[in-house]
């Protein structure tokens, strides 16, 4: 079938004799743009002149080179090139060779037959164009994952959103050679004020109209046509004076309508090819989940950001429900502190000075952690306070049950409870009545006494109060008996969280100097080692400096932390 001047293949024809240079011109030239060269050398000299070859025929015996040798060198340069080999006379080693190494396609001997010749031709331009195929395909390929690791690598490498959207800008611009490019961000199917934007250096450094033409492609017709229909657009105008042809593609990512992409070459550049749209269109794709996904983090960093900050004064409010200074009182010593794991928790703690002269004390937590413990912390101290201000001050146990008939109903219904130690202390009597809810043991010890060990006496031990009841939110009806004691001159009471003596203790030793104890490390610190600390207080006992040590071997503290002590002077 005959073909087009553009869409012939070229072949070279190489022999010494013109007769058959002649005659194999004659055969191809319809259907090939046909080269002759009458010897291997001048053939050498066209190639370097006229570049590739699709197929070239030549003759074995010339005089200067032969053509398996003349073949070899074309097979750097042109390794694609189909090689034939015509001889006249059996060289078997040379052509084995040959066609082994892949040099040469075929050899046919002389005299040839015609219909032979131009049915390996044929096989041999059917066999390029296949190679050539593949050849561009693979090529395309790795240009496309070498522009999409380039531009993906330059997009992660963006410190934000505002960043990725400039290096978007920027790196597609240079990679498709764009002159212009601008990147509108979209919001709500509306385009935002702020743009990004990139110019070639030449065209910033030529042109002192860029800034003009920008706010004509601020304005540009054709992102008003991609942001109604979301397809991509393309044109060729005249604005400002200068030539542009224009790719403009939406950037969308799961029907989420994200950015517009400009892409404007000015002057005589040509249009970007058919594989060059498809590329900008793929690489838009990307580019896209970049931005959806980039501006996810961003709302969820703003959000956090506001979470924090509401957490912030969460804390505040929550820290001002605790007393903030101690009342005063005569003959007794009050001390309190209390550090929530995170922002806010559910630890609390009261002290009450009833107008009859009791002082009341008490230590709650609330199950669970965060906002939901804070929010029955806040209801349970409410209610706690309420109870206290009675005009007759109460008995614990009794208080306790109106506690958990208030509070049963919410902390059931939300399977929370609250373990607490409430104690009354009169000082007139010395007599010390205390209710516990599931709470920690309360500690009573005598500060003399451990000042006796330290000076070289016998060892001393806390009395834990033991009596204790259930949880408050566990039952409907809370039912336990108080405990009663009388604390003389010198003794003190403390009341613990279970963040303090479930703190694990990492990385140190916490036996008593007199080494009678054993060593705590790596574990919990339990009321065992709790005591351990006490007796290392060398002064009067300071909450504050007890639980800085505490938290100085907790390197993550998993709960609230509080403790609070009244010592009878």
């Amino acid at each position: 079938m005959k073909r087009g001047t553009e869409s012939k293949l070229r072949l070279m024809v190489v022999d010494d004799e013109p007769d058959n240079l002649d005659l194999l011109y004659r055969t191809f030239r319809r259907d090939f743009e046909v080269f002759r060269a009458d010897s291997a050398l001048k053939a050498l000299e066209i190639l370097a002149q006229q570049g590739e070859m699709a197929i070239i025929i030549s003759d074995q015996r010339m005089p200067e080179m032969l053509g398996t040798e003349f073949l070899s060198r074309t097979v750097d340069p042109y390794p694609d090139t189909i090689r034939i080999v015509l001889t006249g006379y059996t060289d078997v080693e040379d052509l084995v060779e040959a066609i082994n190494s892949g040099k040469v396609f075929k050899y046919i001997t002389k005299p040839w037959s015609p219909d032979s010749l131009k049915a390996v031709v044929q096989q041999a331009a059917e066999t390029y164009r296949v190679i050539k195929q593949r050849t561009h395909e693979l090529r395309r390929t790795l240009r496309r994952e070498s522009i999409f690791n380039a531009v993906m690598t330059a997009i992660r490498g963006s410190l934000d959103y505002a960043s990725m959207l400039q290096t978007i800008a920027a790196t597609l611009g240079q990679t498709f050679e764009a002159n212009h490019c601008i990147l509108r961000p979209v919001e709500n199917n509306a385009l935002v004020p702020e743009l990004f934007q990139y110019h070639a250096v030449a065209v910033s450094a030529a042109n002192g109209s860029v800034d003009l033409l920008l706010d004509v492609l601020k304005h540009d017709p054709l992102v008003t046509i991609v942001l109604e229909r979301c397809q991509m657009q393309t044109a060729h105008s005249i604005d400002e004076g200068q030539s542009l042809i224009k790719l403009v593609v939406p950037l969308t990512y799961q029907q989420d309508f994200l950015a517009i992409l400009g892409l404007y070459r000015s002057g005589e550049a040509s249009p970007w090819t058919k594989s060059d749209v498809e590329l900008i269109e793929g690489v838009a794709e990307q580019a896209a989940l970049a931005i959806s996904q980039a501006k996810l983090y961003q709302r969820t960093q703003l959000q956090a950001e506001q979470m924090r900050a509401e957490l912030a004064v969460a804390r505040q409010i929550q820290g001002n429900l605790l007393r903030q200074s101690m009342p005063d009182l005569d003959g007794v010593k009050v001390q309190a502190c209390c550090y929530p794991a995170r922002e806010v928790g559910g630890d609390f703690f009261e002290v009450y000075a009833h107008p009859q002269g009791d002082i009341w004390l008490a230590v709650g937590d609330v199950s669970g952690k965060g906002v939901p413990a804070a929010l029955f912390m806040a209801s349970a101290i409410s209610v706690l306070r309420r109870e206290l201000s009675q005009e007759t001050s109460p008995e614990p146990d009794v208080l306790m049950k109106n506690l958990n008939s208030i509070l049963s109903e919410e902390l059931i219904s939300t399977n929370c409870f609250i373990t607490m130690v409430l104690a009354r202390y009169t000082p007139s009597s010395r007599k010390l009545v205390y209710a516990n809810a599931g709470h920690i043991y309360p500690l009573v010890w005598s500060s003399l006494a451990v000042v006796a060990q330290a000076e070289g006496g016998d060892g001393v031990e806390p009395n834990y109060l033991k009596v204790r009841g259930v949880p408050l939110g566990i039952l409907p009806n809370w039912k336990a008996a108080a405990g009663t004691l009388e604390l003389n001159p010198g003794e003190i009471l403390l009341l613990t969280s279970d963040g303090i003596t479930e703190a694990t203790i990492v990385g140190t030793d916490l036996a008593d100097t007199s080494g009678k104890s054993p060593p705590i490390a790596n574990a919990m610190l339990q009321q065992k080692g709790l005591w351990q600390l006490l007796l290392q207080e060398q002064q009067s006992l300071d909450l504050d400096h007890l639980l800085a040590r505490i938290r100085a071997h907790n390197v993550v503290q998993e709960d609230d932390q509080t403790l609070l002590s009244l010592e009878v002077l």
